[in-house]
Formats: structure tokens, sequence, C-alpha cells
């Protein structure tokens, strides 16, 4: 693999497991934020560039993907960036766990996992434990792997590539056994991943959604760099993603017009919903009129709506106001309000668009 390739290293694994400290260990430095219990929220996938070794090296933080409890409605942005930042693939996975019990939880990530990446995925994949404190004295990680049918056959699969880290004890470089130190266990690890690149003769990982969205980057890279001769190929690229990420979430948010132009009855009687539950008019519709033709996309939009409040909710007043009535009826809304809540809803999202921070 040629020197000056910048290695594309992904980080995956629960909220918690400690990819963001293993990250700036791995870095030698604070480059990526620790995130607490308030962070989980708005974190989204982050990439750092570092040369190590003489060696580029770009890591890949991403948040809990495969948490307990998160929708595919959830995942979906944060997995739209983060496929973005590490087209047109990655050279590596780090799947990361603790060093505790492997569990039928710790067994579902691993399954989630392949199923967002196929199990072809591990043939790029290392298996990385955190909180290192957590092994017995004397015990090196292979050993504590094999003492587990699902992590044996898991590190197997990954061609018996694992390592271990401590964050919070082993930052000491002068441990009496070196095996426990955080700059052995970097040393060892960038030598493993090495090794995997050999026998992968360079390639990264790669399927056609990673493909898609390099061939989008790469036009709109070219855009760019004939629109303008003064921007650095580095910008460039940045400036392609960004770009290409924003197209991405807005033609999710046209799709979304689109459905309410093809149902807009139904949209009417979501928001004749809305506006008797926040604004406290009354309505000819107090409930829902048939609770199963109302699919999860428009409780979706309804719940968008009572999230935005603020900025919403006194267009909708307006609306009535308006068609001069303070009874909403579902043919007013059909007309006037479904609309402007859906306008509202737009111009928010446009003005408040950050493609580091989505749908915050």
């Amino acid at each position: 693999m040629d020197k000056s390739t910048t290695i594309r290293i992904l980080l995956l694994g629960k909220s918690g497991n400690g990819k963001s400290s293993l990250a700036n260990t791995i870095f030698g430095e604070t480059a990526f934020k620790v995130k607490n219990f308030n962070d989980l929220k708005t974190f989204v996938s982050e990439a750092k560039i570092k040369c190590i070794n003489g060696r580029s090296i770009t890591l890949i933080d991403t948040p809990g993907f495969f948490d307990q409890g998160r929708s595919e409605d959830e995942v979906k942005p944060e997995l739209m960036r983060c496929i973005t930042e590490c087209a047109p693939g990655p050279h590596v996975f780090l799947i990361v766990f603790k060093v505790e019990r492997y569990t039928e939880q710790e067994q579902a990530v691993t399954n989630e996992i392949l199923q967002y990446f196929s199990d072809d995925a591990l043939k790029y994949a290392v298996v990385v434990f955190t909180h290192g404190d957590q092994l017995p004295e004397g015990m090196k990680i292979e050993q504590y792997v094999s003492q587990s049918e699902g992590l044996r056959g898991l590190v197997k699969k990954c061609g018996d590539r694992c390592h271990v880290f401590d964050c919070k004890y082993w930052k000491n470089t002068e441990q009496e056994d070196n095996y426990r130190s955080n700059q052995f266990q970097v040393a060892e690890l960038l030598v493993t991943i090495d090794k995997m690149l050999m026998k992968n003769t360079g390639e990264f990982y790669t399927n056609a959604v990673l493909s898609e969205v390099e061939r989008e980057i790469q036009e709109e890279a070219q855009r760019i760099r004939l629109s303008s001769k003064t921007t650095s190929e580095e910008e460039i690229r940045e400036l392609a993603k960004i770009n290409i990420l924003k197209k991405q979430m807005k033609g999710a948010t046209l799709w979304i017009k689109g459905s309410v132009v093809a149902v807009t009855g139904l949209f009417a009687a979501v928001s004749a919903w809305v506006i008797s539950s926040r604004v406290g008019q009354t309505s000819t519709v107090v409930a829902l009129p048939n609770q199963e033709i109302l699919d999860q996309g428009f409780r979706e939009i309804a719940e968008s709506v009572v999230k935005a409040e603020e900025a919403i909710v006194p267009l909708i007043v307006k609306a009535g106001e308006e068609v001069g009535q303070t009874t909403v009826s579902v043919t007013d809304v059909a007309e006037t309000g479904a609309w402007v809540i859906f306008e509202a809803l737009t111009a928010l999202y446009e003005r408040t668009y950050d493609p580091y921070n989505l749908f915050v």
C-alpha cells in the first residue's frame, strides 16, 4: 500500500464503550471530545486526521448506532453522515467492546454491524477492548477471549485480531508489565493494521452505497474545483462532502413533501390534531379519525411539529385567523394549515441545518 494513502479507520460500538477515548489514545492527544450521558443525544460522527509513524490516518468516531432503543429513523441520518465521512470505504473497522461479560446485547451489536456492512467487513476488522483494568492480573486479551464462545467466534472471523486498552489507568508508559501500557498496545495495533492491509493488498471495504456516495463526492468536487481555482484539494473534498450530505438530507425532505401532496387529507387530520393539542383551539378532529390508517411516517411528522412549536405554532394561529375562524376544521387545515406547517418545518430545517450536527 502506498505510504501516501490515508488509512481510514472507522470505530464502531455501543455508547459508553470508550470509542472516543480510544481514538484519543491512538492519536496520543485529546482530538475527540469524550462524551457524557447528556452529549449522547447530539453526538454525531466526527473525523480527524493525523500523521502517525509517517502514515496519514483518519479516525472516524461514531455515535452508538447500535444502542438499544434507537429507532431506524434516528440512526439513518447519522449513518448517512458516517458513510459520507468514510467514503469510498474504510480500510479498518475497530469493533469496540468493554472487558466485561459478552452477553446477548453485545452479540446483537455484532449482528447489527454485519446487517449494515455485511460479513465481508470482518476481513477489515479488529476487535478492540477497553477498560483493560478489568482484565485479571497476568491475563492477556487472547486468554480472556478464549473463555467466551461468542467472543472466540467473532475474533476468529476477524482473523484472530484483537487488542486491549485502558484509557484511565494505563497512561503511564513506565509500567512494570509492558503489555499493560497503552503506548505498547498502540504500537501493536498499528502493526496488526499494517499486516491486515498487506493481506488485503491495500484494498478498503466498500459496497454499493459507499461507491455511489464517493461518485457523488467526486462529481461535486469537480464542480467546486472549476469554480474556485485557489481552494486546496483537501478543502475541496470537505466542501464536496458537506454539499452532498446536505443534498441527501434535502432529498429526504422533498420525499416527505411528495407524500404530503399525495395524501393531503390524512396530513390535514394530523395537523388539526396537533393544532388542537398545542394551540388550545377547538377542532372538529379531537382524536385521530382512524388509528389504523395513521402510519408511522405521519406520526413522526406530527411529533416534529410539536418539537418545533416555537417556530410553527404562531404560524398555525395566523393561518386560522386568515380564514376567519376560531374553530379549525379538517378542510381548513388541508387548505391552509397543512402547507403552513410544512413550509415552516422546511424553513426551520434550512435555517438550522448543520452538516456536523444533524437534526439537533
